[in-house]
């Protein structure tokens, strides 16, 4: 589990951008830390918990060919 702690004026799309590289990750983001939803802006030294994010390999060849 991995832990994130916040800088003054950090928000939920921010820290998904900069932590997991993108802010479509923030509903996730918000899941995982759902005691702190109702902040929008937040205060330094926060600590989330930082969702674990898993990606499967696209690949254009052919299955014969992978």
């Amino acid at each position: 589990m991995t832990k994130y702690k916040t800088i003054q004026g950090d928000t939920w799309d921010l820290v998904a951008k900069q932590q997991l590289g993108s802010e479509q990750y923030a509903p996730l983001l918000m899941a995982v830390n759902q005691h702190l939803n109702q902040t929008l802006v937040f205060d330094a030294n926060t600590e989330l918990v930082l969702p674990e994010i898993t990606t499967e390999e696209v690949s254009t060849l052919p299955p014969w060919r992978r």
